[in-house]
């Protein structure tokens, strides 16, 4: 019994440094990107906001242009404390709405990058065993 205890503690103990070994990469034009996007040469973006919201005015004189960016649910509404997760605090920034990410832009991004092309490939022959 005192081993299986050992056992359950040792692995349960291990399981944090499996989880951190684990790598996930999402990019643009995939349905799970959170991030800046680039919009030119897309449909016109429909957005959460009419206006840019900034959480810090760009120095006087600088005339900094509004970027487009797609962020999950509720960060848009409390941009101030999200912003720096996406190195954005001194941009003005316009929230494209998530419908039109995943409907609109996701396939045209695919489309125009040839992702949605499928490789026909044919299965490597397998060669079989000679029977004597």
């Amino acid at each position: 019994m005192k081993k299986l205890l050992a056992l359950t503690i040792l692995a349960v103990a291990a399981m944090p440094a499996l989880a951190a070994d684990v790598a996930v990469s999402v990019t643009v034009g995939d349905p799970r990107f959170y991030g800046r996007i680039d919009v030119v040469g897309y449909p016109q973006p429909q957005l959460v906001y009419p206006e840019p919201v900034i959480v810090q005015p760009a120095p006087a004189g600088v005339v900094v242009q509004p970027i487009y960016v797609r962020v999950p649910p509720g960060h848009a509404k409390d941009w101030r404390k999200h912003c720096k997760k996406y190195k954005l605090c001194g941009q003005p920034v316009y929230f494209v709405q998530d419908t039109w990410y995943t409907q609109v832009y996701v396939p045209e991004y695919r489309a125009k990058k040839g992702k949605d092309k499928v490789e026909k490939t044919k299965p490597p022959k397998v060669k079989e065993p000679k029977q004597d």
